[in-house]
């Protein structure tokens, strides 16, 4: 299996073990099905907002090309990832696209 690192970095909140399992497997689900991916960078953090919606996850993927990056905040943390990588799944597909249009040239 390649070597795929995940960072977590928890911003002023307590380290939660099942958060970091649960972003664990949907990163590695993200790392098997995008191989080029060989990084995450995971930021946890509370933000002070009125609105309810004060949990913000920000995920920066390391791969060829510029990094790839995603932010989303939700009323608690896993709404919030389940946000963030959707937003890197369309991200990486279009990644991915570039690639294989750029070897078929």
């Amino acid at each position: 299996m390649k070597d795929f690192q995940i960072i977590f970095n928890y911003v002023d909140i307590a380290k939660s073990v099942s958060m970091d399992e649960y972003i664990t497997d949907e990163l590695k689900k993200l790392s098997n099905k995008y191989t080029f991916i060989h990084r995450a960078d995971v930021f946890l953090r509370r933000d002070n907002r009125t609105d309810g919606e004060n949990c913000i996850c920000e995920i920066r993927l390391s791969a060829p090309g510029p990094r790839l990056y995603a932010e989303s905040n939700d009323s608690d943390f896993k709404s919030a990832t389940k946000k963030t990588i959707s937003d890197l799944t369309d991200q990486l597909q279009k990644r991915k696209r570039d690639f294989t249009s750029g070897i078929a040239s």
